[in-house]
């Protein structure tokens, strides 16, 4: 069925029983919005009840949206560690430094709201070096390890491990 409006499929088919005979509307989730806030912003129009039926309708198509954007944000991933928002989410654990810088959007109203800062002000290890690339190339090439392994490349497998111990010397 299309929408009343354009051409587009109704999704929202709305029926009014406000006057001598029931009033069906059928919409597509654009002009059901629209439809809707005009109805919240007239109460006059609409009793109460159906006011109240079209703000709970609206508040539903603004969590449908806010899902859908979850699950766009859900799809990134970190290209050291490969490790997706989804499984930060599901697991509460993050895969590398670089996903501070990946996630970084989503990850400071998270940090806010938990240490009331999106920056750390506290001590660094005396012994820590300063060298984050050569962690960052580190944890790349382990994951490119285990896909090469996955993926039965033993020759390039071999290459990887080698180069991993190399950076695994230097670094201590």
């Amino acid at each position: 069925m299309k929408c009343q409006k354009c051409d587009r499929p109704a999704t929202f088919h709305i029926t009014e029983l406000t006057g001598p005979k029931p009033l069906e509307l059928h919409l597509c989730e654009e002009h059901a919005r629209q439809y809707l806030s005009e109805t919240s912003e007239n109460p006059g129009a609409v009793s109460t009840i159906a006011a109240s039926l079209a703000q709970n309708i609206a508040q539903q198509l603004t969590l449908n949206q806010a899902a859908e954007e979850l699950k766009d944000i859900d799809q990134q991933m970190c290209p050291v560690c490969g490790i997706s928002f989804f499984d930060f989410r599901k697991k509460g654990r993050l895969g590398c430094p670089h996903d501070y810088v990946c996630f970084s959007e989503q990850l400071g109203p998270l940090m806010m709201s938990i240490h009331g800062s999106e920056t750390h002000t506290g001590k660094v290890p005396k012994r820590f070096k300063a060298d984050d690339d050569t962690r960052l190339n580190l944890i790349k090439y382990r994951r490119e390890l285990e896909e090469a392994i996955a993926g039965e490349e033993y020759e390039r497998a071999s290459q990887l491990r080698d180069k991993i111990k190399e950076m695994s010397a230097r670094e201590r």
